[in-house]
């Protein structure tokens, strides 16, 4: 820990003082600040977010299905809940306008999901017994050497969720992951989850997976949408 104190500016820790009760917590701040080579100002969005007690706090079946330190490692990775405070969506949104505004901010997104995710595509083709299938987005992880599926469910978790994406990374393991490459992790991201719920739905599955809840801070109302001005129109105003 001394090596990172060491790493990171003074004013990060100037920051975490005065933000930060807990020397835990702020230890916590430190050694990510330093692993994760943040800023100032991204290190205190982390704060406001309280990274601490989402960090490694989605519910898994990776003791099970990974092996050891390997199941450790990917139980960190994953947060809940995610905060996607970066994005403005309409009420009632569809799944496939969160995937959009995610790609949009992928750098947000990326930041969000923290280091070593690498972004390989949405809607992600495979083909398995000649039938077409799409996984929401698709990721390699760097560190765990593996891919990773995410999936987006905009409603409260349900146990069919597990089991179709068990199938997709099953799927995915034959088609895509080489003899160099970990087997291949799902995270399931739904509006609601009950935690007893999500535990009994993994305990089966023979894949691992993880799921998770993710907040949005801004769903504006139609309404009030749509008598936004755009970046265009922004745009021509600045210009005047």
């Amino acid at each position: 820990m001394q090596v990172s104190l060491a790493q990171i500016p003074w004013y990060h820790h100037i920051s975490l003082l005065a933000k930060v009760k807990s020397i835990a917590e702020r230890l916590f701040y430190v050694q990510e600040t330093a692993i994760n080579g943040w800023s100032r100002d991204t290190m205190l969005l982390q704060v406001k977010s309280n990274l601490y007690k989402r960090q490694g706090k989605a519910v898994t079946n990776f003791q099970q299905t990974l092996p050891v330190p390997q199941s450790d490692l990917a139980k960190q990775t994953i947060k809940d809940p995610y905060v996607f405070d970066f994005l403005t969506l309409k009420e009632n949104f569809k799944e496939k306008d969160l995937e959009n505004q995610l790609i949009e901010h992928v750098s947000k997104f990326l930041l969000e999901l923290g280091k070593g995710f690498a972004f390989l595509g949405k809607q992600y083709h495979i083909l398995i017994a000649d039938q077409d299938y799409y996984l929401d987005l698709l990721f390699y992880h760097t560190i765990l050497k593996c891919y990773v599926v995410i999936e987006l469910k905009n409603t409260k978790f349900i146990p069919e969720y597990a089991g179709k994406l068990n199938f997709y990374l099953s799927a995915l393991d034959d088609t895509l992951k080489q003899e160099s490459d970990k087997p291949s992790i799902g995270i399931l991201l739904c509006r609601d989850k009950n935690n007893v719920e999500v535990e009994f739905a993994l305990r089966g599955m023979s894949q691992p997976m993880g799921v998770s809840e993710f907040n949005l801070t801004e769903v504006l109302p139609d309404h009030l949408k749509s008598s936004l001005p755009t970046v265009e129109e922004l745009e021509k105003e600045l210009e005047k």
